[in-house]
């Protein structure tokens, strides 16, 4: 069979539930690692910081050797990471005798991979011939919504059926293993010629790039303070069951994340992408308010859902609008930008968690002062919304 971009962009979905799987199952796992290897609170949360620090080099270092290694061969070998690292979740913190060091060495392993396939599926999807790129952009970072509410769903009803939670990271791993195959074969264009793109030299001089790096990181803040917390905030905050805060906490989360890049998809047809990320900045401060004000779990997990379809609009809407303001960036943009959404990727959860632990572990206290990341992000919108009127 021939295969065609379309199939590449096929690939690019799952390429982003592969990030998802690397991103959220471990946080499934949080109290099982505390109550099986006595882990605290503090250590758990820097497997986040961890994860997402890894993946914060990876793009810092990306732009210098994804261009001379080539796209095709940076991908194939994220995935390959990726597979290792679960794997490595199942087996290490049982055959080691320091099981957080076990876990601490799968999480490096699948957050190299997971790092390089965030800066380089949407660079590959903007370079395949699509006419929308604002939708095509949307619609494909909705699918790590999908591949989330999977992993949140699936992982839980294995839980309880088989109730060994070694299986679930060698379950997930299959996934980056084909998909590794996948990309061997599909076609895979750039986005500039060799030498054409923007140094990252020539980027950070520009003051207006620099507005997009903190739309950036309040962006994966406002998004990963609650996607990360919402399974421990629903059990040890709200006082639900384990399978009950995995799916009303992080499953609802993402799934309302989902629809809301659906609905983007369609909307930026019509309306000008710039107009709708303010608005969802708003309501996300509403969903975090919900969170963190409101003790009753029906409410309180109503915010978590609300913020999922406030945050969905932010991440690939700050790519869009950055990659036509920059449309010589290539490589060195997506790679900057990624960067900086994992600065928000670490500190959201990581402030949360530390305040949380502050105020006695009340994670409702940790998730109430991560307001401040979608004011940023509103403060950020208005400023280029100001230039475009200019």
């Amino acid at each position: 069979m021939k295969l065609s971009f379309k199939h590449t962009i096929y690939a690019s979905y799952v390429g982003y539930i592969t990030q998802a799987i690397v991103n959220n199952l471990a946080p499934l796992l949080f109290l099982v690692f505390k109550d099986t290897f006595g882990l605290p609170l503090s250590k758990i949360t820097l497997l986040i910081t961890v994860n997402f620090l890894i993946q914060l080099t990876v793009d810092c270092l990306s732009s210098r050797f994804i261009d001379k290694i080539g796209y095709r061969k940076s991908i194939v070998a994220a995935h390959i990471l990726a597979f290792a690292g679960l794997i490595s979740m199942s087996v290490l913190p049982s055959v080691m005798s320091n099981p957080f060091l076990g876990l601490i060495i799968s999480v490096i392993l699948y957050a190299v991979g997971g790092g390089i396939i965030e800066v380089l599926i949407s660079p590959i999807v903007e370079a395949c011939p699509t006419e929308n790129k604002a939708s095509a952009m949307s619609l494909l970072h909705s699918f790590y919504c999908w591949g989330t509410v999977a992993v949140v769903a699936i992982s839980t009803v294995l839980l309880h059926i088989i109730g060994n939670w070694r299986l679930l990271p060698i379950f997930w791993a299959v996934i980056p293993v084909i998909n590794a195959f996948v990309f061997l074969k599909v076609p895979i264009n750039t986005l500039t010629d060799e030498g054409e793109g923007m140094s990252t030299g020539a980027l950070t001089k520009s003051g207006l790039f620099w507005i997009f790096v903190i739309l950036m990181v309040a962006s994966g803040a406002s998004e990963q303070a609650m996607s990360q917390w919402a399974s421990a905030f629903a059990e040890s905050g709200l006082g639900v069951s384990k399978a009950v805060g995995d799916i009303m906490g992080p499953c609802m989360f993402s799934l309302f994340m989902g629809v809301s890049r659906v609905i983007t998809s369609k909307l930026t047809k019509s309306v000008d992408i710039l107009n709708i990320m303010p608005v969802s900045g708003c309501l996300c401060v509403f969903s975090y308010l919900m969170a963190g004000l409101i003790k009753n779990p029906i409410p309180a997990l109503t915010g978590c859902g609300i913020c999922g379809f406030s945050v969905g609009v932010l991440w690939p809407g700050a790519f869009s609008l950055a990659s036509k303001r920059f449309p010589k960036g290539g490589t060195a943009l997506f790679a900057l930008l990624a960067l900086a959404g994992d600065v928000g990727c670490m500190s959201g959860p990581t402030l949360v968690g530390e305040l949380a632990g502050i105020m006695g572990d009340n994670l409702s206290a940790g998730l109430l002062c991560a307001v401040v990341f979608p004011i940023i992000l509103i403060i950020c919108c208005l400023y280029l919304s100001k230039e475009n009127t200019k």
